[in-house]
């Protein structure tokens, strides 16, 4: 059993044991062919966060964003537990080796998760360092142009 959320509006159940109005058909890469109630829907998967849980789809040329909740997902919300998914971070470290070539970020800011934080080239690819949490930066440990280790903390958050 599946809960739906299409554009944080509407919710739907999809138990695809008992979807028998419905069929779904890969036509290859991320394209799907759906059959509902007798009509038919081309649909492309567009996006997919998959720690998230969240979907873009376009289907017909209309664009839908879509939350999947799993008979996991539900029960933990059943419980009142949904919310210790997320944890709080009081640091960003390096996730590799590199060089810092921009901070985003100033002391004082408010970060969101995903929010970009800097910029760490390693082995000549520019990465882009965004926050793994919500948090307002405390301090600032490193400056452009310096090299980092791996676990090395970039950024304290309170």
């Amino acid at each position: 059993m599946y809960k739906l959320k299409v554009n944080g509006k509407e919710e739907f159940d999809l138990d695809p044991k008992t979807g028998t109005d419905w069929s779904i058909e890969h036509t290859g890469g991320d394209s799907y062919h759906i059959i509902k109630n007798s009509k038919s829907f081309n649909a492309e998967i567009v996006d997919f966060n998959k720690e998230e849980k969240l979907f873009k789809i376009k289907v017909n040329n209309n664009i839908y964003a879509i939350e999947v909740k799993d008979k996991m997902d539900l029960l933990l919300e059943k419980l009142g537990m949904s919310n210790q998914l997320t944890s709080k971070v009081n640091e960003i470290k390096a996730p590799m080796p590199g060089l810092v070539l921009e901070i985003k970020v100033q002391v004082g800011d408010e970060l969101s998760k995903g929010d970009p934080v800097l910029i760490l080239e390693a082995m000549k690819m520019e990465n882009m360092i965004k926050a793994p949490g919500e948090g307002i930066v405390k301090s600032i440990e490193v400056k452009t142009g310096e090299a980092v280790e791996k676990n090395q903390v970039m950024i304290h958050l309170a």
